[in-house]
């Protein structure tokens, strides 16, 4: 039994003690943007490899997340408007855009009433002209005085507000004769 007792201490001691080195404290990991002698140019954070992606991050579809095809702006969307994706697109207006162009889009927006430049009202013929791709350039790398909103707003969120624009743009410019007959009879009354 003594011995069994004195075995067991002496594995449980070389278990214990294999673990207890003085590198797993002071282990060479390095925090970023920490200086380091190792590297050349002394800075531990690496520059990424040219011509590399992350992974889950291609991004290969220039229409969805360019906004052109083959350096000419898109018309259209990616993919069909739904009208879950509208609730979407205003929503993310409220949020990002009514500060400068106001709920409606005319340039009006809380910001604009203290002060700031005005942007143009979304209903100007040139903007409603303009292909859906010029809107998420717009959104994506700003315009005049107007933040660049890449980093804020993903590509998806850009497509739901230039959707939630269009029928900004549709509904202000729309007469009772654009709604189908079967709807306008809610709306005249019987």
């Amino acid at each position: 039994m003594k011995r069994i007792g004195s075995g067991c201490v002496l594995l449980l001691a070389i278990v214990l003690g294999s673990g207890c080195r003085e590198e797993m404290r002071n282990d060479s990991r390095l925090k970023p943007l920490q200086e380091d002698a190792f590297f050349a140019d002394r800075n531990s954070s690496r520059p990424l490899v040219p011509n590399t992606v992350p992974r889950g991050h291609a991004n290969n579809d220039d229409f969805f997340y360019q906004g052109e095809i083959n350096g000419k702006l898109v018309r259209g969307f990616p993919s069909p408007v739904t009208r879950q994706e509208l609730e979407r697109g205003r929503d993310r207006f409220n949020i990002y855009c009514s500060v400068c162009h106001g709920p409606t889009g005319e340039g009006d927006g809380m910001i604009v009433q203290r002060g700031f430049p005005q942007p143009p009202s979304l209903h100007d013929q040139r903007l409603r002209d303009a292909p859906e791709g010029h809107l998420f350039h717009v959104i994506t790398r700003g315009y005049g005085v107007m933040y660049p909103y890449a980093d804020r707003v993903t590509p998806q969120d850009r497509w739901a507000i230039i959707a939630y624009i269009r029928v900004l743009q549709l509904a202000r410019n729309s007469t009772i004769n654009d709604v189908p007959p079967d709807q306008k009879a809610r709306l005249t009354g019987p």
